[in-house]
């Protein structure tokens, strides 16, 4: 009875140890085996591959970065370009002039920002400009609309075949202007001076009543009597009133009268010339003396061309030559707030 039960003892111990073997060596299976190889032995291409995943391709995705808090933050251009406000021309290409004789230019034209306030770039990274049905948005990134102005009255004359008579003697003639906003009118003659003329009322200026009436234009200066008649009418059906300013200190060197019409009220005025006269029969009219033609019109430049600057040529003068020239961009300017950053010379926009 002794032995059977250290046998049955002695086997009972062999079994679990044959367990414990069998559970020690499943477990080293599911180990993986050590790498031989360290990490830091990498080929350098799967390094570079590494280290493009990580990086963006685009360069304006560098412009947002992520603060410390995970707040994105714009890391881009905050100036935003400003081109130089360009000439106003006239018809004729020239410069126009306020009623003081000041030039005048154009609104300048800026750069549009995106919803967020931050300038706006195309897939070329040139500025976006605003244009006139798209200013894009303000700082705080607000939408932009532009303002509905209502345009200003004006008042259109059309001088056909007109003639400018001084005491009922003809001083000039073949008269032909489409004035498309009348402002000021110009008589000069010899021995009289400058006479001004408006349909409203100006500084400086006396009325005279019914002096726009029908066809005719009439005005006293002194004890002469200036009119200008056309085959059109000039106003209205009813007698208006003109207000009347006389320079006697500005003097033209023509020995003959001579009229002019523009938006100045101060000397030397403006003198633009007269367009063709036009047939209306078969037979054409011998041509007037020379003293009695007025100056033709100059042709209008192509686009994005002005004539040259100068002095301006008065009735009587040699016209000096004006070529038409490409008008000259100044460098845009970035602005940021309150104040003016000048940029490289090789900035580019798109318009």
């Amino acid at each position: 009875m002794t032995w059977m039960r250290t046998g049955s003892v002695s086997g009972l111990l062999g079994v679990a140890l044959v367990f414990t073997s069998i559970g020690r060596m499943g477990a080293q299976e599911t180990q993986p085996a050590p790498s031989s190889t360290p990490q830091s032995a990498l080929p350098a291409d799967n390094k570079e591959a590494k280290e493009d995943a990580t990086t963006p391709s685009n360069p304006a995705a560098a412009l947002v970065v992520k603060d410390k808090k995970g707040k994105q933050e714009y890391t881009g251009p905050t100036t935003v370009v400003e081109l130089p406000p360009a000439p106003m021309l006239d018809e004729e290409g020239k410069q126009r002039q306020d009623p003081d004789g000041k030039l005048m230019f154009n609104p300048p034209v800026r750069q549009q920002r995106d919803k967020k306030g931050h300038p706006l770039f195309d897939a070329q990274n040139k500025p976006v400009m605003q244009t006139k049905d798209n200013l894009g948005y303000d700082e705080n990134g607000k939408k932009l609309h532009a303002l509905k102005e209502k345009p200003p009255k004006t008042v259109s004359v059309s001088i056909n075949h007109g003639t400018l008579t001084v005491d009922g003697l003809i001083g000039k003639a073949a008269l032909n202007y489409e004035i498309k906003d009348l402002k000021y009118v110009y008589f000069y003659v010899p021995g009289i001076g400058t006479t001004v003329v408006s349909n409203d009322p100006f500084p400086g200026a006396v009325e005279q009543k019914h002096a726009f009436d029908d066809k005719t234009l009439t005005v006293t200066v002194g004890e002469h009597v200036l009119q200008l008649s056309s085959d059109n009418r000039l106003l209205g059906k009813a007698p208006e009133s003109a207000f009347v300013l006389v320079d006697k200190s500005f003097l033209v060197p023509t020995k003959f009268p001579v009229m002019g019409y523009g938006p100045i009220r101060v000397a030397p005025y403006a003198w633009p010339g007269s367009k063709n006269n036009e047939l209306k029969g078969a037979v054409e009219a011998p041509p007037l003396p020379a003293d009695l033609r007025p100056t033709l019109l100059l042709q209008p430049c192509p686009s994005g061309q002005m004539r040259t600057a100068g002095s301006p040529t008065l009735p009587g003068q040699t016209a000096a030559p004006h070529p038409c020239v490409p008008i000259v961009q100044g460098m845009a300017t970035a602005t940021s707030a309150n104040q003016v950053v000048p940029p490289s010379a090789s900035t580019q926009v798109t318009k």
